[in-house]
């Protein structure tokens, strides 16, 4: 049987705001060693909670959208062993944009944020997450094509389900990887992307949402999952 007293570790990248800040509380809460990153001048409040963390709670530095600070990032963690790695890291364009309006720079922003960068961290990173372990991105419902009935959206619904197929070529080439992997769907939440007029609280989401990733712990191959653990159709 596992040793139940050994602090578990959690890797999540994009951290500094929002969901990424509350997934960090929450896993502290539930008393695990948290590293947290963000980007350079964003993490302000991370390293405020950490005064107050006991120790707990690591904050590091990066921009996963410049592939040489991942890679000084994994070089800096490199001796050490994640239960669990989590990438949350999301842009979205204009609302109203479509796909007609959109300027090929912003295109490039949002699908390079939403949709590279975080399956080159995965890349960067799997490496340190123990067999039993797991690794999760933050998706969304919108990355459904399936649900997809109204456009809307429609670049960062792109972004979602390109994100959501990376992460299944990746599942695909470690078939037989006994560690779980997670696309989560947080729900429509009231943060500075979700916007104030979103359906849920974060205190509605998160703990919920952290309830889903334990509760896949040791289930190998991915899931596409919401907050509440209800699949998600591709």
């Amino acid at each position: 049987m596992p040793d139940a007293t050994i602090q578990k570790t959690a890797l999540i990248i994009g951290a500094s705001r929002g969901l990424g800040l509350a997934m960090v509380e929450e896993y502290l809460k539930r008393g695990w060693r948290v590293i947290a990153t963000g980007r350079e001048n964003s993490t302000a409040k991370l390293r405020q909670r950490a005064q107050s963390a006991a120790g707990a709670l690591e904050v590091e530095t990066v921009d996963i959208t410049v592939a040489d600070q991942v890679a000084a990032l994994h070089e800096r963690l490199a001796t050490r062993q994640l239960d669990l790695l989590f990438v949350n890291a999301g842009v979205k364009n204009d609302d109203g944009e479509t796909i007609a309006d959109v300027s090929t720079e912003e295109f490039v922003r949002v699908m390079v944020t939403n949709s590279l960068s975080p399956m080159r961290v995965v890349e960067a990173f799997e490496d340190l997450v123990r067999p039993g372990g797991t690794i999760g991105v933050m998706s969304s419902g919108q990355g459904s094509v399936t649900n997809n009935v109204n456009g809307n959206y429609e670049v960062y619904r792109g972004s979602k389900a390109a994100l959501n197929m990376f992460m299944r070529s990746f599942a695909a080439r470690h078939a037989s990887d006994p560690r779980t992997l997670l696309l989560m769907a947080p729900g429509w939440v009231r943060t500075d992307m979700g916007g104030p007029h979103a359906r849920l609280g974060i205190e509605d989401s998160m703990p919920n949402l952290v309830n889903t990733i334990d509760a896949h712990a040791g289930r190998a191959g991915l899931h596409y999952v919401d907050y509440l653990g209800r699949t998600v159709p591709w």
